[in-house]
């Protein structure tokens, strides 16, 4: 990818696209857009249906996991969902902090938001809102969240040195987060890396494993962990939509995998004075 300024362009028109759509028109396409010259958008996704708090009309077919079954969330907590998009998330999140608690979602698809914010109101949600902002850099104040979760959403975030920073900043002091993303297990081809459409797909975005964790502890987390691990598999036929047989043959040779993974830290109770230094 070019740019970081290319890269969200991308991202929003694409989930701008989706986000008018339900999630039987995303699933029957196979790129989740209405068409077949892409990437299968619902490809990563679990099944919401039988938590507490679903609700189809929120349900697109996005993300990678289920945050909230790890994130351990309570009652009265205020939870922070990043990539909220139509409010799927957020919903669920809330019917677990109950309305003692408070739930702010955040996307920068103007299109999710509207969706998102009508969703809540025909629910009757007064402790449910959704903020349009960049997770580079959030309109919300430090240490203002007990709870951070994310749905396959930080792998489309270029700077992700940025994202963790500020996910740190606004938790607050003992605070966790508990989040669902895409890495994978090896580098992944630059073929694979420079496709516009893979990444909005989330995969050309997905940086190694290692080097995912690596940027979270080095923001300051502690007691840093995976709470789920699958490898993803993407038919041949998406991929052949953007690199020669050749170079897939060659993937494939490689051993490298897309992986879904749920990755918990905390925010110490005492700040480092360099994280790199391990003085936690």
């Amino acid at each position: 990818m070019e740019n970081s300024k290319k890269i969200k362009e991308i991202v929003k028109e694409k989930y701008g696209e989706i986000a008018n759509q339900s999630k039987t028109v995303n699933e029957a396409s196979c790129c989740g857009v209405g068409s077949c010259t892409g990437v299968d958008y619902t490809i990563f996704s679990e099944d919401y249906s039988k938590l507490k708090g679903y609700n189809p009309d929120a349900d697109l077919g996005l993300g990678c996991g289920l945050p909230t079954e790890f994130a351990l969330i309570k009652e009265g907590d205020t939870v922070l969902d990043l990539g909220s998009g139509a409010g799927n998330d957020a919903f669920v999140a809330r019917a677990i902090t109950g309305e003692k608690g408070k739930v702010i979602g955040l996307d920068f698809t103007e299109e999710m938001i509207e969706k998102a914010r009508v969703n809540a109101e025909k629910l009757g949600y007064n402790n449910v809102e959704f903020r349009f902002g960049d997770i580079e850099k959030m309109p919300v104040t430090a240490n203002k969240a007990d709870v951070i979760i994310s749905n396959c959403v930080l792998n489309l975030v270029p700077d992700k040195e940025k994202a963790f920073k500020e996910i740190y900043r606004v938790l607050k002091t003992e605070g966790h987060f508990s989040v669902s993303d895409v890495v994978a297990t090896g580098d992944l081809p630059q073929s694979i890396k420079s496709g516009a459409e893979l990444y909005a797909g989330c995969v050309s975005g997905a940086i190694k494993k290692e080097e995912y964790l690596g940027i979270i502890e080095d923001a300051g987390f502690v007691n840093l962990r995976i709470q789920k691990e699958r490898v993803i598999e993407i038919p041949d036929d998406i991929y052949l939509k953007f690199i020669s047989l050749e170079e897939l043959e060659s993937f494939k040779k490689s051993g490298v995998n897309l992986i879904s993974i749920n990755v918990y830290a905390d925010k110490p109770s005492q700040p480092c004075c360099d994280p790199k230094e391990g003085c936690c």
